[in-house]
């Protein structure tokens, strides 16, 4: 009796503490995980106890976690109260107009180690609340409340404020935290009606919907149909196996056995929700491919180091994706049990399933006394950070510690990171006393990703071998393209050559990028990638060719770019919600020609946010382009107004002020925009150019001076000065500088004009 009650036991486990019924309509094809419990009933009590199951609850009292008992916590900053009415949880603390209110919590979200909670609002935004329940236990320092920004004070019109956009959890979170989720977003009403089959993470989020599964099942489980009807699939009957081979002095398992089946089918599923990325479709369905679905973010300056260990809240794909074990074939269910959520095996057993203990687990390698914190082969190879205040996550990159490149480039080391007490330079001395001067990776990429982000003279070079060299992971190798200097050099345009006929679509995507650029006349290569076999690069492929008119396309091309072109605008348009998703398309409209749906684009950026920054210089630029320079002026004189410090604006309004020839007024915003962000040459390399134009030539040198000392790689402040020295007679002075500017990149030919005119003279 017990067996054969157990599957509807769990069933109605599964189906739970209901939410709004308006919140669960049945999607086609979806069938629950009550369903599924039915017959798959050890997989789906596993599945109960993970937390997935509990990524969202309705906020009932046996799902809140939180002291709501009347009591009121402050940090300083914030202050709030909770309580409980009947069966409703409030807090009471600011609203969207900055005045305090009280608030009902709708549902939970999340539930280890913090939990925090939803506030439906009524057109439809479910909005994060930025107190949490730390759950940890007490002695860990949990069993309290806490602000998840302390330290700033966010007032209600900032966009990270808990009523804000960045807060909007029907954008931001809820694809990933409900099952069968339609986001329902009506752009022309700016409200949602977002639906969901099972409010938490259910089964058909991992598998796909499971009608067709059903059905195949209740027709006797044909053996002619492969997947079983399912959209996902991970099974492997391959008949393979991570062996370690005997003769093999590594201690590292290999794959046995044929191919494995549905590798990347099984990364693939968890990538969406575990992974720093952009919907390219809207709610798309499990089973599809990554990037046909998805376009993730690269190694970001400040997301990733430039070794490539996590900085920013990236999750885990990015760092997984660069890792060696990915690439031999390791999956995450090779560690992880895919239902409970767990680890395979506790400690260092979990990586001993494919590390030999005798070669691994020993002191010899970790140089650590066994048993210790320092033996565990997480804390050399897996550094954790720690978001969300209480929530520590490790990088899954499976690094191996280079604190001699960490310290070059100012990035955290593990060996420091635990002995707080020594320095970088002990740490990489102690590494090349045990393992040599020399290491497998070496040269290590970092150096050429660092270069990149700087715009060191030569990193070109260093790019292009990361970004050309297949040894390489996609990820770190597309990141290595982003980062190549524009307008390309030799060694730039090469490896753009080369990486656009790259077997990884990531790579063909970069490059694609690139080629923004290059002058229209120099994308037309792009076209062969228009029915390019992935999402992500035929999108790239008919953004290279925007401003290219259709008939300067090749003829068979024509008919793919009218098809990828509204691949690309439907992709803006999944983040319809979001004033950039619209600056985004009217860019795109405007390269089209297509000046009225510019316009209109426009329009509903900043419909939806009217002092959007990037909406407002975006579409002065738009206006001065079509003469329009008093309109442009305005727009941005509105920018200033909403952002005075930002230096953005200043910036911008400087140059629309100095096109209508009035370069003295323009050196206001422009010193403005220098003093908010000293750390970008740009700002008082103008300022100095408008300065030399008023014939203030003393003060433009002395700025330029400045700015190269703040900057000594500025090229154009370089340029400048040295033009300006030349001028004055000063030719040994300006020849110094030329030299200098020409150095940073050898095929600058202005520079080297320069510098060959200076050498001229002084003869």
């Amino acid at each position: 009796m017990v067996l054969i009650a157990l599957p509807f036991l769990i069933a109605a486990l599964l189906s739970g503490p209901s939410g709004p019924r308006a919140a669960e309509p049945s999607r086609q094809g979806f069938v629950g995980s009550a369903t599924c419990a039915t017959c798959h009933t050890a997989e789906a009590a596993a599945l109960q106890q993970s937390d997935h199951a509990r990524a969202m609850a309705s906020a009932t009292k046996a799902n809140v976690l939180g002291d709501f008992s009347g009591i009121t916590v402050t940090d300083g900053r914030h202050t709030a109260s909770f309580r409980r009415e009947g069966e409703h949880h409030i807090i009471r603390t600011d609203g969207k107009d900055g005045v305090a209110a009280d608030f009902t919590i709708a549902e939970t979200f999340g539930v280890d180690p913090l939990q925090q909670y939803l506030v439906l609002f009524p057109d439809g935004r479910r909005q994060a609340l930025p107190w949490a329940w730390d759950s940890r236990p007490r002695e860990q320092g949990g069993q309290r409340w806490y602000h998840l920004m302390a330290d700033d004070p966010l007032p209600a019109s900032d966009p990270l404020h808990w009523t804000g956009r960045e807060q909007t959890w029907n954008f931001m979170c809820a694809s990933c935290h409900s099952t069968g989720l339609v986001r329902g977003y009506d752009q022309a009403t700016d409200r949602y009606n977002t639906t969901w089959t099972e409010i938490s993470v259910g089964c058909e989020s991992c598998h796909g919907p499971g009608a067709a599964h059903v059905a195949w099942a209740q027709a006797g489980a044909d053996k002619g149909n492969p997947h079983r009807g399912l959209s996902a699939w991970f099974r492997d009957a391959s008949g393979g196996a991570w062996r370690f081979a005997k003769d093999d002095p590594r201690g590292i398992a290999r794959w046995d056995g044929p191919p494995r089946q549905a590798t990347a089918a099984q990364v693939e599923s968890c990538a969406p929700c575990h992974s720093r990325s952009r919907p390219l479709v809207a709610d798309p369905l499990p089973g599809q491919r990554f990037l046909d679905t998805h376009a993730p973010m690269l190694l970001q300056q400040g997301e990733y180091h430039a070794d490539g260990q996590i900085q920013g809240e990236v999750f885990e794909w990015g760092s997984f994706a660069q890792s060696r074990m990915q690439r031999a074939g390791v999956v995450c269910a090779d560690c992880h049990e895919p239902h409970r959520g767990t680890l395979r095996a506790e400690g260092n057993a979990v990586c001993a399933q494919c590390h030999l203990p005798a070669r691994f687990d020993v002191a010899e390698h970790h140089r650590h006394p066994p048993g210790s914190a320092g033996a565990q082969c997480v804390s050399c190879h897996m550094p954790a950070v720690t978001y969300m205040g209480v929530d520590r996550r490790r990088d899954h990159a499976f690094s191996i510690p280079r604190p001699d490149v960490a310290s070059q480039i100012s990035a955290p080391d593990v060996c420091t990171s635990c002995h707080t007490d020594r320095p970088q330079s002990w740490a990489a001395s102690q590494i090349m006393e045990w393992f040599g001067p020399r290491r497998r990776d070496d040269p290590h990429p970092a150096f050429a990703i660092a270069a990149g982000r700087r715009g060191d003279a030569g990193a070109d070079r260093l790019l292009a071998a990361v970004a050309t060299n297949r040894a390489h992971a996609p990820i770190l190798r597309a990141t290595a393209i982003s980062l190549l200097p524009m307008p390309p050099s030799q060694a730039s345009a090469q490896a753009i050559g080369a990486t656009l006929l790259d077997p990884e679509p990531l790579v063909r995507a970069a490059a694609l990028r690139t080629l923004d650029g290059l002058h229209p006349r120099n994308r037309l290569h792009a076209a062969r990638f228009l029915a390019d076999e992935t999402r992500l690069v035929r999108i790239e492929a008919a953004r290279a060719l925007a401003p290219v008119p259709l008939e300067a396309l090749p003829e068979a091309a024509r008919t793919a770019f009218t098809h990828a072109w509204a691949e690309l605008l439907a992709s803006e348009r999944v983040a319809a919600e979001r004033p950039e998703a619209h600056v985004n398309i009217a860019a795109l409209l405007t390269a089209r020609g297509d000046i009225a749906g510019a316009e209109a684009a426009y329009r509903d950026a900043l419909a939806r946010e009217a002092t959007n920054l990037h909406a407002l210089v975006n579409l002065a630029d738009f206006e001065a382009r079509r003469g329009r320079n008093h309109e442009a002026e305005a727009v941005l004189r509105r920018a200033v107004a909403a952002h005075p410090e930002e230096a953005e604006a200043q910036y911008a309004l400087a140059l629309a002020i100095a096109r209508q020839g009035r370069p003295a007024e323009a050196l206001g915003p422009l010193a403005e925009a220098a003093r908010l962000r000293p750390e970008e040459p740009r700002y008082a390399y103008t300022q100095a150019i408008a300065l030399h134009q008023l014939r203030r030539g003393d003060e433009a040198a002395a700025l330029l001076r400045l700015n190269i000392s703040r900057h000594p790689r500025h090229r154009d402040s370089l340029m400048a000065l040295a033009t300006m020295e030349r001028d004055r007679g000063n030719l040994a002075e300006a020849e110094r500088l030329a030299v200098e500017a020409a150095a940073l990149q050898p095929s600058d030919r202005e520079a080297a004009a320069l510098l060959m005119q200076l050498r001229g003279l002084r003869q």
